[in-house]
């Protein structure tokens, strides 16, 4: 059947999630990073989902495609409802809950031991810092999604120190990172890049936009991405 359906350019998508959440037959969904239309059965063309791509990665486009299917899309949204309560930002990557900790007691070798921060330059988010700030010349870099910081309570020791930290998330901020980091990378002699991400899709975002930095730098910096569990752990590493 010839009809208007949505297209989506992978090499665009920053894997933000805002158009899962904007599309009410849940035809959308983010694998690996990138957004995907699951079945052309669920999409009924209208493109709610277009308006809330910030990087133009969605287009309406008149081809052959299964017939819109409603009884398909109800029983499917049937389905997540199911499996799923989701949050309120409208993340498709995880569900709403408590994290039940066990209660320990932590010995301390130092009686009154304060930690200090491992934060050695300011600005932090990745929107601000210029690209050619002297602190980036021969840094180990660590490129930290917003929340990592709070779910990971030794971020500062086990991911900070010595390294220059740039903070950011593709979910809440506009725009792509690539080119901001691209031009970090070449304007600087970078040593190391360490990504810490969450484990929710939309931060898929940042592990894409350091990728495609390297790529377009042209330099072989070692890196490595390390994902954080909503709950705190090291999911991937």
């Amino acid at each position: 059947m010839l009809r208007n359906i949505i297209k989506i350019d992978e090499d665009k998508c920053n894997g933000c999630g805002l158009c899962v959440s904007a599309c009410h037959e849940g035809a959308l969904q983010l694998i690996d990073g990138k957004a995907k239309l699951m079945s052309e059965s669920y999409c009924d063309g209208l493109g709610d989902c277009l308006p809330e791509c910030p990087v133009g990665a969605i287009i309406i486009e008149e081809r052959e495609a299964a017939v819109y299917d409603e009884e398909a899309v109800k029983q499917h949204i049937e389905r997540k409802k199911e499996k799923v309560e989701p949050l309120a930002c409208g993340c498709p990557g995880t569900h709403s809950k408590s994290i039940e900790r066990k209660s320990h007691k932590v010995e301390l070798k130092v009686e009154n031991t304060k930690m200090e921060s491992e934060l050695m330059q300011w600005p932090c988010q990745i929107k601000l810092v210029p690209v050619n700030a002297p602190y980036f010349e021969n840094a180990n870099l660590l490129i930290a999604a917003d929340c990592s910081a709070y779910a990971y309570a030794n971020i500062h020791n086990d991911f900070m120190k010595n390294k220059i930290t740039i903070i950011g998330c593709p979910k809440l901020d506009e725009g792509d990172y690539a080119q901001k980091l691209t031009q970090i990378l070449e304007n600087n002699n970078i040593k190391s890049i360490t990504v810490l991400r969450m484990e929710v899709p939309c931060c898929g975002g940042l592990a894409h936009a350091t990728k495609c930095a390297l790529i377009n730098c042209g330099k072989m910096i070692p890196w490595r991405i390390v994902t954080i569990g909503t709950d705190g752990s090291v999911v991937e590493d």
